[in-house]
């Protein structure tokens, strides 16, 4: 384990894949608690402690190391190969709106 990410390089600057909630679990009729949004390609899944974990899987699958928090009012990242989490304040971070249909 590294005491920094090395996988900086790989941060895009990302559209979510679903608004709405964890992408697979939505198809699925899945359940989670937190979201996850990769910083590679801006896939949205569920977090480790979801039932199905589509976040990490995601990462591993698709060696996109880096994934965010998608949870409103939450800044931080998570870089899954180093293990570390990453200084967000330089990093331009998506939000879920908690009211996506403007409520």
């Amino acid at each position: 384990m590294a005491d920094r990410c090395t996988h900086v390089d790989r941060i895009e600057e990302v559209s979510p894949s679903s608004t709405e909630g964890c992408s697979e679990c939505l198809e699925s009729g899945g359940s989670w608690n937190h979201l996850r949004i990769c910083l590679t390609c801006g896939h949205v899944g569920c977090c480790d402690s979801s039932p199905n974990r589509h976040a990490s899987k995601h990462a591993a699958a698709q060696d996109h190391p880096i994934a965010a928090s998608f949870e409103p009012g939450e800044s931080w990242a998570w870089c899954y190969v180093d293990g570390v989490p990453l200084e967000v304040e330089a990093l331009h971070l998506p939000h879920r709106d908690p009211y996506p249909d403007g409520n």
